[in-house]
């Protein structure tokens, strides 16, 4: 009698085993088909885009032009501690040390959002950010397959820390202030290397819209995107929560 009973408990044991959900196996065969299209991108039109785009060369000549032409000052070694630097990869593009140019994981959960409907949730990499700022400029899909294969160019020509280099260096913080020493200066008088964290914070979410998060004249919308900087530097565990939250409270000291 009890052998039977055990029978009969692993039966319903074993046709109770879970089984995944018809729509989770829709989304998985979604991924892998946007994951297969975009292997295609990567070995069909970048090496055919290749030679159709300018060599990267002359990057940090570019940003040394385009800072004297903007009054900005030059960032000739990343600071120590690098704390806009860890902010920016942290809200930008956290696989940055990782990717090639390109992250893919990021690129295919955009493309996953537009096919669904869903909001854009942006893809570019830093390179891609860098290669737009100083050989690609614009948003439509030709400006931005070319910024997909000049991302690719400065990741093999450069390392890390020089791209990331070029990038605080050229990118424009508002108010007139390219580049990271022009804007630390400029907003608060200090050198990039003795910025605080609510300050650096506050300057990498300047770079997304200047102009939307101006602390002088939107501090409300400059602090809810300081907000998002930290809450992602304490998602890639490069502050604690309870240092985030002390650097939300901290004062700014703004010139």
């Amino acid at each position: 009698m009890a052998t039977g009973a055990s029978a009969g408990l692993a039966s319903e044991s074993a046709g109770s085993r879970w089984k995944a959900p018809r729509g989770l196996w829709r989304w998985a065969v979604r991924v892998a088909a946007v994951l297969a299209v975009l292997a295609v991108i990567a070995t069909a039109l970048v090496p055919a885009l290749w030679p159709l785009t300018p060599s990267v060369a002359d990057a940090p000549r570019r940003v040394t032009a385009d800072l004297v032409a903007h009054g900005g000052r030059e960032l000739r070694a990343l600071p120590s501690p690098n704390r806009v630097g860890d902010a920016i990869i942290a809200t930008e593009n956290s696989r940055f040390e990782s990717d090639f140019g390109l992250d893919v994981v990021s690129l295919a959960r955009t493309a996953l959002s537009k096919v669904t409907g869903g909001s854009d949730l942006g893809a570019a990499t830093l390179e891609m950010q860098l290669a737009k700022n100083l050989y690609a400029p614009g948003t439509d899909i030709g400006a931005r397959l070319r910024q997909v294969v000049l991302a690719f160019k400065l990741d093999v020509r450069y390392s890390k820390n020089d791209i990331l280099r070029m990038y605080l260096g050229s990118a424009y913080y508002g108010h007139g202030y390219y580049g990271l020493p022009s804007a630390s200066q400029g907003y608060f008088g200090l050198p990039p290397e003795r910025l605080s964290w609510a300050q650096a914070s506050l300057l990498a979410g300047l770079v997304q819209a200047p102009s939307a998060y101006d602390p002088y004249h939107r501090l409300d919308l400059a602090k809810v995107r300081q907000r998002h900087v930290l809450d992602r530097l304490v998602a890639t565990k490069d502050l604690t929560p309870d240092q985030a939250r002390a650097a939300a409270a901290a004062p700014l000291h703004l010139q």
